[in-house]
């Protein structure tokens, strides 16, 4: 791990002495070859716990998220490159540097088995994120997201920094290997909730979301892409991470209140996203509704529904990125995320209907997808738990698959706007975005074992 860490900090340097007109090549070749390495370095490693050096180990949860988060991070750049062209060379430095320390926080963080380390990664992602949404955001309002992605985010932080505190001081240790050793926290109900509150902020679920809208709203579309597809799902590794350690208390009481909140609040916000005029605020609110349902399954604490939860969290990292990059391709030919202002533009480029006809499909969940292996295991495992639970997890599946099919036809069916004719095509660059999004998902298709934990 140290060796990743290291190779991250030399493309770093690189970035800040390379030639501005090699630039980009050099830093998504770097960050490519990264990936190799480190799926070289790791993918032997599969196993209950491999430890790779001092307080660092992977196994079978973390492993897929680490292999998500440098395939990502490149492609992020992909898609980005062509709003930077302009930028002075020390922007595009500090943007790509950025990046960087995401990565190496998203790296720490799902490879620490020391619960103040975790901490340490986990809040490592505030500040680069929040620069990334305050300086290369699209419009003035993206000083208010910013703030509301601080304020939420630092103040859900602060009960679990308080709750760190009081484990250690209960146990004299942080290691998630030796909690279930020690002390099993049988009546710590407050304690549980404390730290767990900061994962369902970052998810976010129903209730806890109304930072995600605003933000990406208004970050950059590397922005959107790195938290929809990684950002998000550090909520979700530290929640599994946590409720193994309180595993008595919430699975006497705090399960059985957060599993029907989360599918309503699935439910609910599925609804609220047929009434969404902005395309980027649509893909926004359908993470919260997948995000919920995903926090139900796993508060069921069965091995099912953990698998059914993996399975979620890496194929909807696909997704929402590749439609974040497919509603910035609109943006930047029409100048407006509205729907009905870009409808029938599809029309007028080749392959482009084909991809977002599948992107949409993977995002309502559509056979034989990973979206839909995950999410027939997180339903079935929800409404096995309850038969209460029947009716919000039916509303969520048929407005999922309503508002997925609404955004394909708003943006296919119908004629153009006169004004709003384009010369513009579709670039080899953002094909080769969006193919490297699609990719992932096949291999998923024909080996699914890949996720199995």
């Amino acid at each position: 791990m140290f060796t990743l860490i290291t190779l991250r900090r030399g493309i770093i340097f690189t970035c800040w002495l390379s030639p501005r007109n090699k630039q980009w090549l050099i830093s998504i070749t770097q960050r490519s070859l990264l990936f190799f390495i480190a799926l070289i370095l790791l993918a032997p490693k599969i196993t209950k716990n491999s430890f790779l050096s001092w307080e660092f180990s992977i196994d079978s949860l973390s492993l897929p998220l680490i292999i998500l988060s440098f395939w990502l991070i490149p492609v992020s750049l992909l898609a980005r490159i062509g709003h930077l062209q302009k930028n002075s060379k020390k922007k595009i430095r500090l943007f790509i540097t950025l990046t960087l320390l995401i990565l190496i926080s998203l790296i720490i963080t799902f490879s620490s088995k020391n619960l103040l380390l975790f901490f340490i990664g986990f809040e490592g992602t505030l500040v680069p994120t929040l620069l990334l949404i305050s300086r290369w955001g699209m419009k003035q309002e993206r000083i208010e997201a910013g703030y509301y992605f601080v304020f939420y985010t630092l103040i859900s932080s602060l009960p679990l920094l308080l709750g760190i505190i009081a484990i250690y001081n209960k146990t004299n240790h942080l290691s998630f290997l030796t909690f279930h050793k020690t002390l099993s926290f049988n009546k710590e109900r407050t304690l549980a909730l404390f730290c767990l509150i900061a994962f369902l902020v970052k998810v976010p679920i129903f209730g806890l979301h109304l930072w995600l809208p605003k933000a990406h709203v208004e970050a950059p579309v590397a922005g959107s892409m790195i938290l929809a597809a990684i950002l998000l799902k550090m909520g979700g590794y530290g929640f599994i991470r946590l409720t193994n350690i309180f595993i008595t208390p919430f699975q006497k009481s705090l399960n059985e209140l957060l599993i029907p909140f989360c599918c309503w609040g699935g439910a609910l916000t599925s609804i609220i996203c047929i009434t969404q005029t902005d395309l980027k605020s649509l893909i926004a609110y359908s993470s919260v509704s997948h995000m919920s349902f995903m926090i139900a399954g796993l508060s069921i604490q069965a091995q099912w529904s953990l698998t059914g939860g993996i399975i979620v969290m890496i194929a909807h990292g696909f997704v929402s990125s590749a439609l974040f990059c497919i509603a910035n391709i609109f943006y930047e030919r029409t100048g407006s995320r509205t729907l009905l202002v870009s409808r029938g533009l599809k029309s007028l480029f080749l392959l482009f209907p084909t991809l977002w006809l599948i992107f949409a499909a993977a995002n309502l969940g559509l056979p034989p997808l990973p979206n839909a292996m995950g999410e027939l295991i997180i339903f079935s495992s929800i409404i096995k738990h309850g038969l209460s639970n029947f009716i919000p997890s039916l509303m969520g599946i048929i407005f999922t698959g309503i508002f997925s099919l609404i955004i394909f036809q708003l943006l296919k069916r119908g004629s153009h706007f006169k004004w709003n004719k384009t010369t513009k095509t579709i670039k080899e660059r953002e094909y080769s975005t969006l193919s490297l999004h699609f990719l992932p998902l096949i291999m998923l298709i024909l080996n699914p074992n890949l996720l199995s934990i």
